[in-house]
């Protein structure tokens, strides 16, 4: 990507004060509050809320809100992180200013780890009770790496990311991951986790799966772990994460085959009590997805009151014509049927 000098100018301006950098290599670690940066930076609100509005200006950083909580994190555009990251990765960590705002920002982390852990204990039961009741969550993460493949692509969105687990098993793949979960105590959850695994290409968001506050067709990954059976309308989701996707994107959706535990929904809050291949396949062929691949995980025991494990793998049809000058952009995209 190439920009005008006036505009290379105007950038390197917004960069080229120290606490603005300082914002940038805290940035690089993670999406953080005005709060958050005002307690680690030792400054006033108004004067990082003036360095943050001329960085967002400048196209360096983003925002989005989380109820009445305002996060900041680097931009979504590659050209933009790309130019951040070299920046930063200039910086020494040995500097001694650098060094106090990395010590408090591990403060700001560990504040958000103790808010998820009290989250956790207080839900600990009910999710325990669900997850005795099917094969071990580590079973399944394995078929799906398996089922992904080794292979690194630009970006990934995990649809109701709850703890956040699919972004992390994932984040050695992907360049940019994105989580949505709609309740902020999980979105507490998903950052200290993504924060204690090192996971600093992630980032989560508030935001309503029907109407995810992130662009269309540019996903290589969507994912939908354990959400659908919550949803009144699952086919729309499906239709809203096919949209998501980049050309020949991959969605995979994990949930549960039908059953008829009907605790589940008078105590759980689960809407659907599980989907057959059938429904799915068809809710695909809606969204114009194929379905690639179906796999089922049996329940452990022999008990009667038992959960089997559905993983099902869509992709978009649209034909990738890949650039062979440059592998890092986008390929350009041809319906079924048509060529360039």
């Amino acid at each position: 990507m190439h920009v005008t000098l006036d505009t290379m100018v105007d950038t390197l301006k917004a960069a080229a004060e120290s606490s603005r950098l300082r914002i940038l290599v805290l940035l690089s670690r993670g999406d953080l509050t005005v709060s958050d940066l005002t307690e680690i930076l030792g400054q006033s609100q108004p004067r990082v809320s003036r360095h943050l509005k001329l960085l967002l200006d400048a196209g360096l950083i983003g925002r989005y809100q989380e109820g009445s909580w305002a996060f900041f994190r680097l931009s979504d555009t590659d050209a933009s992180r790309d130019f951040v990251q070299r920046l930063v990765s200039g910086v020494r960590e040995a500097d001694p200013q650098v060094v106090r705002d990395l010590e408090r920002l591990a403060a700001v982390k560990r504040k958000r780890q103790d808010r998820a852990a009290e989250y956790f204990s207080e839900n600990a039961a009910s999710w325990d009770r669900i997850r005795s009741l099917h094969v071990p969550d580590r079973a399944v993460e394995a078929a799906l790496l398996k089922l992904v493949g080794k292979r690194p692509f630009q970006s990934m969105l995990d649809l109701g990311t709850g703890t956040g687990r699919l972004l992390e098993i994932f984040a050695p793949l992907y360049r940019r991951g994105v989580g949505i979960d709609m309740s902020r105590e999980m979105l507490t959850v998903a950052r200290a986790n993504l924060d204690r695994a090192g996971v600093a290409n992630a980032q989560v968001r508030q935001g309503d799966i029907f109407s995810p506050p992130v662009e269309r067709n540019a996903f290589d990954l969507v994912t939908i772990h354990q959400v659908l059976h919550y949803l009144d309308d699952p086919a729309r989701a499906i239709a809203e994460a096919a949209r998501l996707l980049r050309p020949a994107g991959r969605l995979v959706i994990v949930d549960f085959a039908p059953h008829d535990l009907e605790f589940l929904r008078d105590q759980h809050a689960h809407m659907r009590l599980g989907f057959s291949d059938r429904q799915i396949a068809d809710w695909f062929e809606e969204a114009e997805l194929d379905l690639e691949d179906s796999q089922e995980f049996e329940p452990r025991g022999q008990a009667e009151a038992k959960l089997t494990v559905k993983l099902w793998l869509g992709r978009d049809r649209r034909l990738l014509i890949a650039d062979p000058s440059n592998d890092a952009l986008p390929a350009k995209a041809y319906p079924m049927g048509e060529t360039a």
